[in-house]
């Protein structure tokens, strides 16, 4: 058996929600660095077209849509539609897209409410469904959600972007369940707290919540984009063709618990 060419996914067609730029953009460049062939999604041309000049200059192929998400089932329709005519069919949906707005619970208003639920689970729901013909054409394909620490711990000012997470941690186990007998794996990935810049805006710089999160984390350091490569090609490749229905926590140890000998050092607080 040839290990390597487990995870290899060459001529494989993938589509990437929210890929124009950060964790997204970054996942588009490894299924790049596999042999697959990606569509760039987005809401922003000018960020696309700046992806797709960085996936072309590490020569694969990449093509770019750019479409805002709204939840509406004939918005994710039209967008896998023009994923699958740009690469010819689709084997591998990667559900990056996601928003938040940090807010107490008795703050967040009903447009609050909507925009996330209507990005972050919505959106979510509706291009998995529309991709589910291209996959079982395919003889079978890969779902990957991106959930979030919230998927498993409640966290404060985050009431409703936990709910999507939460519910997309339940929706992947869901989906899996249906969708085995189509040979079409479903898994997510759980980013910990990974450097972007969101998290650099919202958590990296406030001294409290970085000491928080420090002093949580087993690895000792704040999560790269980098680091969720490696799973992300593994949920995507042959090499997972057993697993269905995980949530891979990619996270330094946070959801282990942590230890009381763990405490942020005056160097991490500065980096």
């Amino acid at each position: 058996m040839d290990i390597a060419s487990l995870f290899r996914l060459d001529e494989k067609r993938v589509l990437i929600t929210g890929s124009s730029s950060g964790i997204g953009q970054l996942q588009a460049l490894a299924m790049i660095s596999v042999g697959a062939r990606v569509v760039v999604h987005g809401s922003n041309q000018a960020k696309i077209d700046e992806t797709l000049h960085m996936l072309g200059a590490a020569g694969g192929e990449a093509h770019g849509v750019c479409l805002a998400l709204d939840g509406k089932r004939s918005t994710a329709q039209d967008l896998v539609r023009q994923a699958a005519e740009l690469l010819g069919g689709l084997d591998i949906v990667i559900n990056c897209a996601g928003t938040n707005r940090r807010k107490e619970i008795e703050d967040v208003t009903e447009e609050d409410y909507e925009l996330i639920r209507s990005v972050n689970l919505d959106s979510l729901y509706w291009i998995s469904q529309a991709a589910i013909p291209y996959m079982r054409e395919a003889g079978g394909g890969k779902i990957l959600h991106i959930g979030s620490m919230t998927t498993f711990r409640g966290l404060g000012m985050l009431s409703v972007y936990g709910m999507t997470k939460g519910a997309v941690g339940q929706l992947t186990q869901s989906m899996a369940t249906e969708l085995a007998k189509h040979n079409i794996q479903v898994n997510g990935i759980a980013p910990g707290f990974i450097d972007t810049p969101l998290t650099t805006a919202g958590l990296f710089g406030d001294t409290v919540r970085k000491k928080w999160i420090f002093d949580r984390i087993p690895a000792g350091r704040r999560g790269l984009p980098a680091d969720l490569v490696g799973a992300t090609i593994f949920l995507c490749s042959h090499a997972s063709d057993y697993v269905t229905g995980q949530m891979l926590a990619v996270d330094g140890g946070f959801l282990t618990g942590g230890s009381w000998a763990i405490h942020a050092t005056e160097e991490q607080l500065a980096d």
